[in-house]
């Protein structure tokens, strides 16, 4: 898997190092000093970071326009893009917005439903799924043409990815649908947040049993938990989220000052341990409104100082 557009992250994962992403939730407001202190916060230690798109569908800045201020900052950003809003002419339209901002990363969602954010009333879109998305910024960036068939003037030059979540019922599919976005021309994936280590490892399995760890590059979800109450909120009532027992117990043995810094010391430990998994190339921490905490889990976690690749 040879770099083959100008992304910074596709040369670092094309070099053989281990890849360092995270994110930064838009605000819900037009305050683009937001973004930059939080940009500010990461930058010197991840590859790219990704700016999430209407996250649980609670409407915020856009993604594109938090990416463009990324860009302006001198860094790399990965455009998250969801289906529910749009149909095939927007997500087109802003594909070209930000390929004219030289943004060459992008994230291929489905998105969360509407009825989980401050509008259930909205009109679900999803004129095409996540997968199409993937298929789409293919068609536009290699055959340079647009969905109705025309030619592109100066196509995106993206690198394509998309998300996975190994947890979610049933388990038996999660390694076929990584496969049918592999043959859509996702080329690297960052997965849901592992806490069950063994589980994620057990998938991973089948995923390099059906070599696609050769044919995408696997970035391993990471969120630190801060206390025992976000552990409990994650079990019970994040959809897809799997959570053990251990991980609450193990909160629950500390004081509740030193919950938020058990929890990193967690998150550390797994990256320890998933950084020897064959497959997994890289890690996407996300670290919800605790951007400060990023440099010094990716420290302790032996993945600072990162390449250049210049």
């Amino acid at each position: 898997m040879k770099a083959k557009t100008p992304s910074k992250l596709e040369k670092i994962l094309a070099a053989g190092h281990m890849a360092v992403t995270s994110e930064c939730g838009p605000p819900r407001g037009s305050d683009m000093e937001v973004i930059v202190e939080k940009a500010n916060l990461i930058k010197d230690h991840v590859d790219a970071i990704n700016i999430t798109d209407n996250q649980t569908s609670v409407t915020r800045m856009s993604s594109l326009a938090a990416c463009i201020q990324l860009k302006l900052m001198g860094l790399e950003p990965v455009l998250q893009m969801v289906t529910r809003d749009r149909n095939r002419i927007a997500l087109q339209s802003d594909i070209l917005g930000a390929a004219a901002f030289d943004i060459y990363n992008i994230l291929c969602l489905s998105g969360d439903h509407q009825s989980f954010g401050d509008c259930p009333t909205g009109q679900n879109v999803h004129d095409i799924d996540s997968m199409q998305l993937i298929q789409t910024v293919r068609h536009m960036r290699d055959d340079g043409k647009f969905l109705g068939g025309d030619d592109i003037k100066r196509p995106p030059q993206m690198y394509v990815g998309a998300a996975a979540n190994p947890f979610a019922d049933p388990f038996d599919i999660r390694v076929p649908r990584l496969a049918k976005k592999v043959a859509a021309g996702v080329e690297f994936i960052q997965t849901q947040c592992i806490y069950n280590l063994d589980k994620f490892e057990e998938w991973m399995k089948g995923v390099r049993e059906r070599g696609l760890h050769e044919k995408v590059y696997i970035l391993a979800g990471m969120t630190p938990m801060k206390s025992v109450g976000m552990a409990k909120y994650m079990q019970k009532r994040v959809p897809g989220m799997d959570v053990p027992d251990e991980i609450i117990k193990r909160l629950q043995g500390v004081e509740k000052g030193q919950q938020a810094a058990e929890g990193i010391k967690i998150c550390i430990e797994a990256m320890q341990r998933l950084k020897e998994v064959e497959g997994v190339a890289g890690f996407h921490v996300m670290a919800i409104e605790w951007e400060e905490k990023v440099p010094e889990i990716v420290e302790a976690a032996g993945l600072h100082p990162r390449p250049n690749v210049d």
